[in-house]
């Protein structure tokens, strides 16, 4: 396994015997990548193999060159805001936080600011940029309307991690709803 880096691309040599799929390489190889931005990178064209694009579920054989153009992250300028947060947990990995209602996870047309992303980047200095700043450090999210627990993540190894026990469904999640009258479905 060979990678020789440059400013924006990635060349790889694989060097395995066993048919496996190139996200899924991708994904062991390069810590610093999530799957699904590897799925993206292949979707956008950005990942070659031997000279031509492949589809997310191309089979690696063995002395295949793998070739990672990295584009550059051209996102708005996301403000942090002093932003007081109901804090249940943090150390040098994560951060739980008790989401309020009516407060926005993160940036999106409409809601530029007052975000929990928002906030985040005030309280902490620094977290995972593997969703990019939009995203930054968001593993899951809840919708607007919805108070409960979220988990940030600071660095892009914890970020990786907590994302795959989500996607393995290793993580329980509970919901409580409070009605009031009678529902009629």
């Amino acid at each position: 396994f060979i990678i020789r880096r440059t400013s924006l691309k990635k060349f790889l040599t694989v060097e395995i015997d066993n048919d496996m799929r190139i996200d899924k390489y991708l994904a062991d190889e390069m810590d610093d990548l999530s799957r699904s931005h590897i799925q993206k990178l292949i979707k956008d064209g950005n990942i070659r193999v031997n000279d031509k694009p492949v589809k997310a579920n191309y089979r690696l054989v063995f002395d295949d060159r793998v070739e990672v153009f990295m584009p550059e992250v051209k996102e708005p300028d996301i403000v942090p805001e002093n932003i007081p947060l109901d804090i249940l947990y943090e150390d040098k990995d994560v951060i739980v936080i008790n989401k309020k209602q009516g407060m926005v996870v993160h940036p999106a047309p409409g809601n530029h600011e007052g975000t929990l992303v928002n906030a985040l980047l005030y309280h902490c200095k620094d977290l995972s940029g593997i969703n990019g700043k939009i995203r930054a450090g968001i593993v899951h999210r809840i919708d607007k309307d919805t108070s409960g627990l979220l988990v940030a993540c600071k660095n892009d190894l914890s970020h990786k991690n907590l994302s795959q026990q989500f996607m393995d469904h290793q993580v329980n999640k509970i919901y409580y709803c409070l009605v009031n009258g009678v529902i009629p479905h």
